[in-house]
């Protein structure tokens, strides 16, 4: 547990925000958080925030409503510089490294790779570590091969166990390393029963439609681009083409992230270095 200068305690560590819905207040301002405190080194005055916000065409007093959510997820802490202003939690420095690899790094598995299962028994005492278990197992994109069951990538091995961990549950939770799965089905087949690709495959699509509505602005579009994309490469686990339909529409996702993130990053962290810095004294 930590405590803010208010006497507030905040629990840690600090967790995605699975609810934070992308293009609302809260979630844009967790994308700005995430992109900019730490190279600025931590610190933002509330002044500052608000301004970047504004250049989201998110009203004032929205904002500053978006800025005391963030606070009461422990994403910030209260911490008066040379004016009022917000220090990131050092306990989300994890959470928002392991963001920074699946964001930018989104990987697409070959046959050749692992695939890391989940079985776990666990009691109905404890039915609501359950239900937080499947929970988080779905954000990271695990599949179900059955109710006790799950199947995600081997190269999420080290999340599964951090979940595990944060939770409390590692005694009632074993971990197989797996090769390729052997099923009556065909991969694909069996790819469709165990994730919900019709809903990944609208998820995609939606993405890349919304691209078109991006703003002009640099820092505008960046940000937004960040936010409408940072969901997918947690719910999506990057499954061998062999796996997936001819026509699966990630790759293209993908692509297109990819060579927007490139021609907009450099333009929108000056104008965000600019904001900051404006206020900064000598």
């Amino acid at each position: 547990m930590t405590a803010e200068p208010s006497g507030e305690v905040v629990e840690n560590p600090v967790l995605d925000d699975i609810d934070a819905r992308p293009g609302s207040t809260a979630s844009l301002l967790r994308t700005i958080v995430g992109l900019y405190l730490r190279p600025i080194g931590g610190w933002i005055s509330a002044a500052d925030l608000v301004s970047l916000a504004g250049d989201l065409d998110i009203p004032t007093a929205q904002a500053r409503t978006g800025i005391t959510r963030l606070k009461q997820k422990g994403l910030l802490l209260a911490e008066r510089g040379h004016a009022v202003g917000y220090r990131l939690n050092p306990d989300a420095v994890t959470m928002l490294e392991r963001g920074d690899r699946r964001i930018f790094e989104m990987r697409e598995m070959t046959d050749a790779d692992s695939w890391c299962l989940i079985s776990f028994s666990i009691p109905e005492s404890a039915r609501s570590i359950r239900h937080q278990l499947r929970r988080r197992l779905q954000w990271i994109g695990a599949g179900v091969v059955s109710p006790a069951l799950w199947i995600c990538p081997g190269h999420l091995q080290d999340e599964v166990l951090e979940i595990v961990a944060e939770l409390d549950a590692r005694a009632w939770v074993t971990l197989f390393q797996a090769g390729a799965p052997t099923t009556p089905r065909t991969l694909p087949e069996a790819a469709a029963e165990w994730w919900d690709l019709d809903t990944l495959r609208a998820e995609h699509l939606a993405f890349q439609q919304s691209l078109t509505t991006l703003p002009a602005e640099p820092f505008a579009a960046y940000v937004q681009l960040i936010d409408r994309w940072r969901v997918l490469p947690y719910v999506d686990p990057g499954l061998p083409p062999s796996m997936l339909p001819a026509d699966w529409p990630g790759r293209r996702s993908v692509a297109e992230f990819t060579r927007l993130s490139t021609d907009l990053a450099d333009a929108a962290w000056q104008h965000a270095r600019e904001v900051t810095a404006a206020a900064r004294p000598s």
